[in-house]
């Protein structure tokens, strides 16, 4: 299968799946009213991107989707090493809530096994580069047409 899209992305997918199940863990357990732990969590998993430029915070699964659309293969390396660090956030976060009895041990082990998936897939395409999804992506990256920036035009052909 070609990648043309970020969506396309195995470990995109993956991470959209852990920020869906963060979120519905936040939501129907105790932890909907820990608001410092319930907004921390939430950051790692997926912060919506307008507000991860106010507090530099990321996401596994923005971070993907952002290094995509970078110009190197160098800087996409870089946005999936930060993807990989909002899972281990993820998991960390986790034994807070789990530590202070906002969620059951099942709930834990699951959304925790789920972060650790997707930590392991983007740490192979990071350290190995053994995935084909990986080489698909960065063939990608360097055929796809480049964005072009408008040109300005001097005043003496504005003037034309």
């Amino acid at each position: 299968m070609k990648i043309e899209r970020f969506e396309d992305i195995e470990a995109w997918q993956l991470a959209r799946e852990l920020t869906r199940k963060v979120y519905g863990l936040t939501k129907k357990t105790k932890l909907a009213g820990d608001f410092g732990l319930k907004g921390r969590i939430q950051d790692a998993a997926g912060l919506p991107r307008s507000m991860r430029s106010l507090f530099n915070w990321g996401s596994s699964m923005h971070n993907i989707a952002e290094g995509f659309d970078s110009e190197t293969n160098p800087e996409f390396v870089r946005f999936l090493r930060y993807a990989k660090r909002s899972c281990t956030e993820v998991q960390s976060e986790l034994y807070v809530a789990l530590d202070q009895q906002y969620i059951t041990n099942t709930e834990f082990q699951d959304v925790y096994d789920h972060a650790g998936r997707t930590f392991t897939l983007l740490g192979n395409s990071d350290r190995a580069r053994c995935y084909s999804w990986f080489h698909q992506v960065l063939d990608s990256l360097q055929t796809r047409p480049k964005k072009s920036n408008p040109t300005r035009l001097s005043s003496s052909q504005a003037e034309r």
